[in-house]
């Protein structure tokens, strides 16, 4: 792990690399999406080190490494519509914009949602629509979805993003209570989810709304 203070976008895909990630189009998009347009201002000196930062609400952005490990289990090729729930700032949702053929991000708390837009419209990625809502419902008016991406733990997926996610797509989330998950990669077969395989260990947020923890 980085923690040098300075760097640059392609000083973080040469971290990333060295932590084992080996999907190129990915380590590509890292290089060409600029992680200080999508921290807090004060914190942009650390954004190419690969660590989380706050993001307000006792939130952080997700750690550029697993971040890239949850993207990377999805297995993007270039033409799928993504869902990812929790945008935060916006510059995960920007990785799968440049790996996908559009994202649906869905986001609990309005200022983060407007941050995250202002961001990646600022970057110009387009193909993206940003939502504030519940995302333990999901965006069914979008679905179905050919991948999802659930950035916040929650002991099961809920039901909702199972039923929005097509046959043969992949689901990607940290698995418990909130504070140590296993983050598991699942594949949508015609009787529901199987799991796949832990992709890692690490701690996240609860996911919170009507098919997680109550608010």
């Amino acid at each position: 792990m980085s923690g040098s203070g300075s760097g640059s976008p392609e000083s973080l895909a040469e971290i990333l690399r060295a932590e084992g990630v080996r999907d190129e189009r990915l380590l590509a998009a890292v290089r060409t999406t600029p992680r200080a347009g999508f921290v807090p201002a004060d914190l942009a000196d650390g954004a190419y080190d690969d660590v989380p930062l706050p993001i307000g609400h006792g939130q952080v952005t997700t750690q550029p490494s697993l971040s890239a490990r949850m993207i990377e289990g999805l297995g993007l090729t270039g033409s799928e519509h993504v869902l990812e729930v929790g945008t935060g700032l916006g510059f995960q949702t920007a990785l799968l914009a440049r790996l996908a053929a559009d994202v649906v991000t869905i986001e609990l708390r309005s200022d983060l949602c407007a941050e995250a837009r202002n961001n990646l419209a600022r970057h110009g990625v387009g193909n993206v629509e940003v939502f504030t809502g519940d995302g333990s419902r999901g965006v069914p008016e979008r679905a179905p979805y050919d991948a999802v991406l659930v950035s916040a733990a929650y002991p099961e997926v809920p039901a909702p993003l199972t039923g929005q996610l097509r046959v043969g797509g992949r689901l990607v989330q940290p698995i418990g209570t909130g504070g140590q998950e296993e983050v598991v990669l699942f594949e949508r077969v015609p009787a529901g989810l199987e799991r796949r395989r832990v992709l890692t260990l690490a701690r996240f947020v609860r996911l919170h709304g009507r098919y997680g923890y109550p608010r």
